[in-house]
């Protein structure tokens, strides 16, 4: 599966009334757990007193997304209205538009909020993290409340926004504006051939990789040493690209080194449709480093270091990107091998069924322990039972970083 999910989507109708979250009025603020799954935050909500369910939160998206098809018909007879919506590469598809929904959390509930149904599963979230999900939840969310995400503690903290400033000590404020139901923030980064430049990027905690640059290809060209990749999933399928380093990236007062960056394949940037003129996204790749506060009222973000900032950015290892399936996502499958990767110089392929990694059966494992064995180091070697066909094959795969 797709090392970073683009799932920025921009919905054609206006709606009349102000969409917002708020806190129950016996409350100052509010914890909730979220869990981390292949670098998605996900929460659990309920809508018209039904659920829970799994929803994404994704500075990225504009209005709520409801990407699970068999979701809203659980909610009995809604009306619903069809409406079209446009991908980050400018592809289109059919969605419905649903009246007000009742979406609530412990001690926080929704006004107004209405979401965005996609006719379609484009994305497959639920394969791609193991476990159901049901949409995306995002600029509604956010804009008239303080919101902390905690990485270490696996807890959001969420307050009043003239309470903002007593969610975090000893944070580093960075201005950030308001677009396009967008967060952005101007960072500098340094390229391989040492010159710096400052970038508007998005702040997108809905996008798994560290930093996409979207005008670099353009403007500089790629840096010397990169390889050929698959960077997310679009409406209408795979979205290619490159996958390089940058040396330093900035943001705050850290300096973040040798950090992995997705460069989007310029045909398809051509096709962007981009309302805000931007460089790029920083994602939770970046973000999950620190202790992070929201504060679109003010029009700040708050970044507090932890233990994690100079841990060392690492790319899959393997070369094939792989899925679960089933009724309990307990069937780890391979999606896609690229050409010339460790797992394509041993013979992976296209549908295979990966049963057992190192003689641990792979549905006593999470997607998280499969992820971290794959990146974990050059050179290492892993025992894998494929079953293909009728046939049960041992596979020796050695790691191979590629960049």
């Amino acid at each position: 599966m797709a090392w970073a999910m683009l799932l920025m989507l921009v919905v054609l109708p206006r709606f009349s009334h102000a969409q917002f979250f708020d806190i129950d009025s016996n409350q100052r603020r509010v914890n909730i757990p979220f869990r981390i799954v292949r670098n998605m935050v996900i929460v659990q909500l309920n809508i018209n007193h039904k659920g829970p369910f799994n929803f994404v939160l994704d500075t990225g998206v504009g209005v709520m997304v409801i990407t699970d098809t068999t979701l809203i018909d659980s909610l009995g007879n809604i009306p619903r209205r069809n409406i079209k919506l446009f991908g980050l590469g400018g592809e289109e598809c059919e969605a419905y538009v649903t009246p007000n929904l009742h979406i609530t959390m412990p001690y926080l509930s929704s006004h107004n909020v209405a979401a965005a149904v996609l006719k379609k599963d484009h994305f497959d979230l639920s394969g791609y993290a193991g476990m159901p999900i049901h949409g995306l939840l995002g600029y509604d969310f956010f804009n008239s409340l303080a919101v902390k995400l905690n990485f270490t503690d696996s807890v959001m903290t969420v307050t009043h926004p003239e309470d903002a400033g007593k969610l975090m000590r000893n944070g580093v404020k960075v201005p950030i504006t308001i677009e396009n139901k967008e967060p952005y923030a101007v960072t500098t980064i340094k390229l391989p051939d040492g010159k710096q430049i400052s970038a508007k990027m998005v702040v997108d905690i809905g996008a798994g990789h560290p930093i996409s640059l979207e005008s670099m290809l353009q403007q500089n060209g790629l840096p010397q040493n990169f390889i050929v990749a698959n960077l997310g999933v679009g409406l209408t399928g795979p979205v290619s690209g490159f996958v390089s380093r940058v040396p330093e990236f900035d943001i705050g007062n850290k300096k973040l080194k040798d950090v992995l960056t997705s460069f989007p394949d310029m045909n398809y940037l051509r096709k962007q449709m981009h309302i805000v003129p931007r460089d790029g996204n920083i994602g939770l790749g970046i973000l999950k480093r620190f202790t992070v506060v929201f504060d679109y009222t003010n029009n700040a973000m708050y970044l507090k270091a932890t233990s994690r900032l100079k841990d060392p950015f690492e790319h899959d290892m393997s070369g094939m990107e792989y899925y679960f399936d089933g009724d309990n996502y307990d069937r780890l499958i391979v999606g896609r091998v690229e050409p010339g990767s460790a797992s394509d110089e041993v013979g992976l392929q296209k549908n295979d069924e990966i049963t057992a990694i190192n003689f641990k059966p792979v549905d006593k494992m999470s997607i998280e322990d499969i992820d971290n064995l794959f990146r974990s180091k050059d050179g290492r070697s892993l025992l894998l039972y494929v079953s293909r066909g009728k046939e049960i094959l041992r596979i020796i795969l050695t790691l191979k970083r590629r960049v």
